[in-house]
């Protein structure tokens, strides 16, 4: 074998992992919708979560190397973020599109990407999402009907707790390292789950639904984490970046095949202006010199 199919191998192998990751990421978005009718967006979150927690502890076991001294309000803000943005979201691909809310969601991202900017091209990449938003709500549904502003909301309050999520990720990081995505699902889990519970009750508990909430917490938590903690260390976090911002194409995919969602062709031109505004975002943004290059993944 000559030396540069290893090297190929070695950058194919990442770069299919996370287009694997957000591809499972929102393959369980659209299968957690079967869950709604009888558990409503909160319970479906709460079982979700709880199993995704519960999964990820596991596998990571993070009270092996549990840092001494750690400051406790990173990991704190960081798992009320994880809760904020899994259950916007969910709330909000009950009531619009599930490509229109993930594409909103990704304006978190883009806005930390960003801020303080005082470059122009950033200038382009907000104008370009800004164009990309209008395409997603100001030309209504499919149907020719209004998208539901409440599901634009939900959609947005995600790309906020999306934007807090890589703000303290990069503080949580640096204290718990490794064990960082499975504490801060585990607090996650503490706050959504009454949540859940106070909705649906004890239709939490039905046995017929357990497979279904655990497929579902496999493809939208273990899965993608395990893929994206395997990519990470092997490219770099501009790339991952790029990588990532395929997602709300996958989301747009996953609600057409999976839940007969189709998008007017705006909303289409909408998703794809969020794509290219976070990918050139991704591109363009360039650390200072001596400066790690540092990325989190999405809220799992």
């Amino acid at each position: 074998m000559s030396p540069e199919k290893p090297r190929a191998l070695a950058l194919a192998l990442p770069v299919a992992g996370v287009v694997a990751a957000t591809a499972s990421f929102q393959a369980g978005a659209a299968l957690a919708k079967g869950l709604f009718p009888a558990l409503g967006p909160q319970g479906t979150v709460a079982l979700r979560v709880l199993l995704g927690a519960l999964m990820l502890v596991a596998i990571v076991r993070p009270w092996r190397r549990w840092p001494r001294d750690a400051p406790r309000l990173p990991i704190l803000v960081l798992g009320a973020a994880t809760a904020g943005a899994t259950l916007f979201f969910y709330l909000a691909i009950g009531r619009v599109p599930q490509g229109v809310a993930i594409a909103l969601q990704f304006l978190g991202p883009l806005a930390v990407a960003v801020a303080g900017s005082r470059r122009a091209l950033d200038l382009v990449w907000t104008a370009l999402a800004a164009a990309g938003v209008w395409g997603l709500v100001g030309s209504g549904a499919a149907d020719g009907g209004r998208l539901d502003l409440l599901g634009v909301a939900w959609a947005l309050a995600a790309a906020a707790c999306w934007a807090a999520y890589i703000v303290w990720g990069r503080a949580a990081s640096a204290a718990y390292g490794a064990a960082t995505p499975a504490v801060a699902l585990a607090i996650a889990a503490v706050i959504v789950t009454p949540v859940g519970v106070a909705h649906a009750g004890a239709a939490l508990l039905r046995p017929e639904l357990l497979p279904l909430a655990a497929l579902v917490a496999l493809i939208s938590t273990a899965i993608p984490f395990t893929l994206e903690m395997y990519a990470l260390p092997r490219m770099p976090a501009r790339t991952f970046a790029v990588l990532t911002s395929l997602e709300p194409a996958w989301g747009a995919l996953f609600g057409l095949v999976l839940l007969s969602e189709v998008l007017a062709p705006p909303q289409l031109a909408g998703v794809a202006a969020v794509i290219a505004a976070a990918a050139g975002a991704a591109l363009s943004s360039a650390p200072r010199p001596g400066a790690p290059q540092r990325q989190s993944p999405p809220p799992s």
